[in-house]
């Protein structure tokens, strides 16, 4: 009787993963290298016009490999070979790499170069002690460090805008708005969602409320939209003051920071600031209920443990029952782009 060959064990998929961050800082040094703006602004280009122009020393062979293995990823577009080689973008990384284009997410791609991917290294310890491995380790706290330079903080915001932008833009375009006039996004960062809402739904006005630093930056931002009519920053501290009331209170990447007590804590916040019949959405990487399919999610929540310590990504189930401790009536799901979707409570 003949084995069939695919059921056959393999270390294949071991070694794909165990090897992963080869093929991660392979990336995260072209973003690093504005490697693909480059090539946007003019390519094709050969590896030795790149070598130059990046001012990288290495070695020809060395710089082949590194401009092929992101052929081979499907970042690069390649024509020749070694010395006859010239490489230009793909569709994906002129449209998503170019730091000149509005959709740029190297921003995120940045930070996990130059914060995440070190600590991700004392991911064990991270396991063993359950404390936060990054700049909590030497008795700075996670927000502090990122709020003491206004540099450092724009950094931060332009690394969250990189990993929602898709997101958000799939839920102004897949969300029902047409029960709804006015937004509040509670920690809104640079205001990113309430402008792409506001672009893509008319009649809405959002309101993007954070901290006095990250206020300033969005409303410069803002102003540069042409939308300050519809969207306006405002000041606030979301565990200690009240939300500004709206008919949505809508949260991007915030409730998986804290621990379940804190989750519930801005979930009653939202509740108080709702008519009936409003709605609080929370987009995250919601895990499935299997735990399973998203593992993207259940990344991101470890990647809680090292940024925060007690934070965590969450199932829709568990979505479900802290809607049901604060009062909400319903629940429900909509997914959006990728590994994130909506979860959403009505009052």
């Amino acid at each position: 009787m003949t084995t069939n060959q695919s059921t056959e064990p393999s270390p294949a998929g071991i070694l794909q993963i165990g090897t992963g961050f080869w093929a991660s800082k392979v990336l995260l040094a072209a973003v690093d290298f504005d490697l693909f703006t480059l090539l946007t602004e003019s390519s094709p280009l050969t590896a030795a016009q790149l070598k130059q122009k990046l001012n990288l020393h290495c070695s020809d062979r060395n710089m082949f490999d590194f401009l092929d293995a992101l052929t081979g990823f499907g970042f690069l577009n390649r024509t020749g070979i070694l010395e006859t080689a010239a490489y230009s973008n793909t569709a994906d990384t002129d449209l998503f790499l170019d730091l000149k284009k509005p959709t740029y997410v190297g921003g995120i791609l940045k930070m996990l170069n130059n914060r995440l991917y070190g600590f991700w290294g004392t991911l064990e310890e991270g396991l063993r002690t359950g404390m936060p491995q990054n700049e909590a380790k030497h008795g700075e706290n996670l927000f502090d460090a990122i709020y003491k330079s206004p540099e450092q903080l724009e950094s931060f915001m332009n690394a969250m805008t990189g990993i929602q932008v898709g997101a958000f833009m799939a839920f102004a375009q897949k969300f029902d708005f047409s029960k709804y006039k006015t937004l509040t996004d509670a920690g809104g960062s640079s205001g990113i969602l309430s402008m792409v809402v506001a672009n893509h739904q008319p009649h809405m006005s959002c309101i993007s409320m954070d901290l006095p630093g990250v206020t300033a930056i969005a409303e410069k931002k803002i102003a540069k939209s042409g939308l300050n009519g519809r969207v306006k920053a405002v000041s606030g501290d979301f565990f200690n003051d009240a939300f500004p009331t709206a008919d949505m209170v809508v949260m991007g990447n915030i409730l998986h920071d804290w621990d379940e007590q804190q989750k519930l804590s801005l979930m009653k916040s939202a509740y108080a600031a709702l008519p009936k019949g409003g709605v609080f959405v929370a987009i995250e990487n919601v895990i499935d209920d299997d735990r399973r399919a998203n593992v993207f999610g259940l990344l991101m929540s470890l990647n809680m443990l090292i940024e925060t310590g007690t934070g965590f990504d969450y199932t829709l189930a568990d979505f479900n029952r802290w809607a049901q401790q604060v009062g909400f009536s319903s629940t429900s799901l909509l997914p959006l782009a990728g590994p994130t979707s909506a979860a959403i409570a009505v009052k």
